[in-house]
């Protein structure tokens, strides 16, 4: 049913609530799994687009900030891959820019996912709000499966 199953994370505790589902799944169907990290990078609007990497058109601060983040999530986006590849499941990383929900949506399409697995952080209040809605920015545009598992606060 499901062959690639996309999980998106960003570095806390409270997406990392998916992955004892998505990783059950990904057993049962025998899927791989793409464990993505989206970088929203708002005090960039005004710049050059940055193309696969190439900061070489940012100032030099920024290009320092991106790419220390970069780094950083693909040693810990390594760590997740390697965990699940010694229980048997296939996995790769991406570290994508741009709008986060559109970007999940986009990334699914380009890796062929037949499955959005993701943690909502949802909350009540004002929290909820902001938590929830990149949850809720996926749930209204997307075109294939997802899997939302309510992380606990």
């Amino acid at each position: 049913m499901y062959s690639t199953i996309l999980i998106p994370l960003d570095g806390s505790k409270r997406a990392e609530a998916i992955l004892p589902h998505a990783t059950q799944l990904a057993r049962l169907y025998k899927a791989n799994v793409v464990l993505l990290q989206v970088f929203e990078l708002p005090h960039l609007i005004d710049l050059p687009k940055v193309e696969e990497g190439d900061f070489s058109a940012l100032p030099h601060q920024h290009v320092t900030d991106v790419a220390e983040s970069e780094k950083q999530a693909h040693a810990y986006l390594q760590s997740i891959v390697d965990t699940l590849t010694k229980k048997g499941i296939p996995a790769h990383q991406r570290i994508e820019f741009g709008p986060i929900a559109a970007t999940i949506i986009r990334t699914a399409t380009l890796e062929g996912a037949d499955l959005i697995a993701m943690a909502s952080h949802g909350s009540s209040g004002l929290e909820g709000v902001y938590y929830g809605s990149v949850a809720a920015g996926v749930l209204q545009r997307v075109d294939r499966p997802l899997l939302i598992v309510r992380a606990e606060n």
